[in-house]
């Protein structure tokens, strides 16, 4: 058995995640006593409210602790991950599964790539939607023949007929008619604070760069595969430069589950709350096998399944 890690982004966060997590296991615990932020992201996390946990600069460093405290209390269940990925925010995660970053690092740099992130987009009047049933040269054509009213770049590829697009309203309004004109099912506009994964995140990019500049990055202990890649970073390639790309670049998901399934992954595990990424992984990966972790009764349950594929190879 193959294992791989994969870790949820932004859009999954939910008042109450790592609470059972924190109440079942010290490792969980220690987490949310530790982290030093300028705001209390335990609170945050267990209490809300919703609209100060559904703010980026909040989200991002609060679904990264939920993150390390699933791994955690999996590595010391003697589980950890031969490969790992991230949606977007949940790169960072993916990351410290790696140990690239430690736990303060990348708590630290997750909240500044919020505020970056919410500063970049303040005013700006951008959006994004999600398009359903199209493929991608068509959505891309849609997307080059509305740019006259401004930017819109496909920000995001889920997985097969699922992509997401963003950029200037106008523009994006332009593209989503015409997506539903060459033959989308449908396209759902997405309750987002602004277009993350296009060129207009330049700025917020320009700070993470300075930032990530000036923090410890280590070697991946485990293949990582990027979202502005699809695969390892590579020689001419460092992680830091990755991560900055990221903001301002599609996240090919699709792709990245892809290329773990080619490098022998046979059973993935989805962190974080929701099942979102379990979704895309069904309909990118129909034969590998996806377990979810988002509290501590569904981390026993993926646990003993763990147990009982491994019983099984």
């Amino acid at each position: 058995m193959k294992l791989g890690f994969l870790f949820a982004g932004q859009g999954s966060q939910a008042v109450g995640m790592g609470k059972s997590l924190y109440d079942s296991y010290p490792e969980a615990r220690s987490v949310f006593d530790n982290a030093s932020l300028d705001f209390n992201l335990k609170d945050v996390c267990f209490n809300g409210p919703a609209e100060l946990l559904n703010q980026t600069a909040y989200t991002q460093p609060c679904m990264v602790a939920v993150a390390i405290a699933a791994t955690r209390v999996l590595a010391q269940r003697g589980i950890v991950p031969d490969m790992a990925a991230g949606l977007s925010l949940g790169e960072y995660s993916a990351l410290y599964a790696a140990g690239v970053f430690d736990e303060q690092t990348v708590l630290s740099i997750t909240r500044l790539r919020g505020q970056a992130m919410e500063q970049a987009v303040q005013g700006m009047g951008g959006k994004m939607a999600a398009v359903l049933g199209l493929d991608r040269n068509t959505l891309q054509q849609a997307c080059s023949d509305s740019s006259d009213l401004g930017v819109v770049q496909i920000a995001n590829y889920n997985c097969p007929g699922q992509m997401v697009i963003g950029g200037q309203a106008a523009a994006v309004d332009k593209a989503s008619q015409l997506a539903l004109a060459r033959g989308a099912r449908r396209v759902l506009p997405l309750n987002v604070s602004g277009p993350f994964h296009t060129e207009l995140l330049a700025p917020a990019a320009q700070k993470l760069s300075f930032a990530l500049k000036n923090i410890v990055i280590n070697q991946p202990r485990i293949p990582v595969v990027f979202n502005t890649t699809a695969r390892e970073f590579g020689a001419d390639e460092t992680i830091a430069d990755l991560l900055t790309r990221q903001v301002m670049s599609p996240v090919y998901f699709e792709d990245s589950i892809g290329a773990m399934e080619r490098a022998g992954v046979t059973v993935m595990i989805e962190i974080g709350p929701g099942k979102v990424l379990s979704g895309f992984v069904r309909k990118t990966c129909p034969s590998v096998k996806v377990l979810t972790v988002e509290d501590a009764a569904t981390l026993e349950a993926a646990v003993s399944m763990l147990h009982v594929l491994d019983g099984k190879e």
